[in-house]
C-alpha cells in the first residue's frame, strides 16, 4: 500500500522562523510594554473624561502600537523587522486583521454595556497573545493571553469599573514585557530565514 501522508512540516525551518522573530522584535518584550502604557492611557482616560472617551483613547493608541514598538525595538539593538522570506510574518499579519475585526464587536458591547468594554478587550487581547507563541517560540504567550483572559472574566462577572480593566491590561502587559524581555537578555541568535 502506497503512503499517500503528506510530508511532516520542517522542524528546523520553523525554529528558524521563530529564532528570527525573536531576533527581530525582542521576542516582543518592546510590543508588550507599549501595549501596556496606552492601556494606562486609556485607563487615565476613563478617570479623567469618561469610559466612553477612553474606548477611542485605546483604539487611536492601538494605531500606534506597531510603529512605537518597532522604535523601541530599535532603541533597544534590535532591528524590528524580521526576514522577508519569514512565514511567520503572515500569521502576525493575519492575527492583526482578525484583531481588527474583533473591535467592532467589543465597540458594539461598549454600545451595549460600557463596563464590559475593556472586560472584552482583555479576552480579545489575551486571544491575540496565544498565536504570539507560535510567532516567537515561547510558551510565556500562554500563560500572559491566559491572564488576560482570566482578568478580563473577573472583571466583567465582579462588574468593575471600566477603568479597573483598563489598569488591568497595563499591569498584566507590563509585567509580561519584563518577563519577556529578562528571557531575552544576552540572546543573540545567529539563525535567518531564507525565502
Amino acid at each position: 500500500m502506497d503512503d499517500k501522508r503528506p510530508p511532516v512540516p520542517d522542524v528546523v525551518t520553523t525554529l528558524a522562523a521563530q529564532q528570527d522573530m525573536r531576533e527581530a522584535y525582542l521576542g516582543g518584550a518592546p510590543g508588550l510594554f507599549v501595549s501596556g502604557a496606552v492601556w494606562a492611557v486609556a485607563g487615565l482616560v476613563c478617570l479623567w473624561r469618561s469610559p466612553q472617551t477612553a474606548v477611542w483613547a485605546l483604539y487611536a493608541g492601538g494605531v500606534l502600537i506597531h510603529p512605537l514598538s518597532v522604535l523601541l525595538t530599535r532603541l533597544l539593538g534590535r532591528s524590528g523587522r524580521h526576514a522577508s522570506g519569514n512565514p511567520l510574518g503572515m500569521l502576525a499579519f493575519a492575527t492583526t486583521i482578525w484583531m481588527i475585526l474583533m473591535l467592532f464587536l467589543a465597540y458594539g458591547i461598549a454600545l451595549w454595556r460600557i463596563e464590559l468594554f475593556f472586560p472584552a478587550m482583555l479576552f480579545i487581547i489575551g486571544g491575540r497573545y496565544l498565536t504570539f507563541a507560535t510567532l516567537f517560540g515561547g510558551k510565556v504567550f500562554w500563560v500572559c493571553g491566559a491572564v488576560l483572559a482570566a482578568a478580563g472574566y473577573g472583571l466583567a462577572t465582579q462588574h468593575a469599573a471600566p477603568a479597573a480593566g483598563a489598569f488591568a491590561g497595563s499591569v498584566i502587559e507590563i509585567v509580561f514585557g519584563g518577563i519577556v524581555l529578562a528571557a531575552m537578555r544576552g540572546t543573540r541568535g545567529t539563525a535567518r530565514v531564507s525565502a
